[in-house]
């Protein structure tokens, strides 16, 4: 049950700039630093891997239409 709430609580997540920390870790850090309680009012989603699909094109088609240009 621990290992599903890590993946699924952000908090409990690793810190994308640094993987040795979790997000808590970091903002309590963070907090230290400034001197003053901070939380975390709003996030963004993002999967590993996202936004690197690779477009994919027909080589032959390509050639055939430069061919007839």
């Amino acid at each position: 049950m621990k290992a599903i709430l890590k993946e699924v609580c952000l908090v409990d997540q690793k810190f994308v700039k640094n993987s040795d920390l979790t997000v808590k870790q970091y903002v309590d850090e963070a907090a230290k630093e400034l001197g003053k309680p901070i939380r975390v009012a709003s996030m963004v989603r993002f999967e590993v891997g996202e936004g690197i699909e690779k477009k994919e094109e027909n080589f032959a088609e390509e050639v055939a239409k430069q061919m007839n240009a």
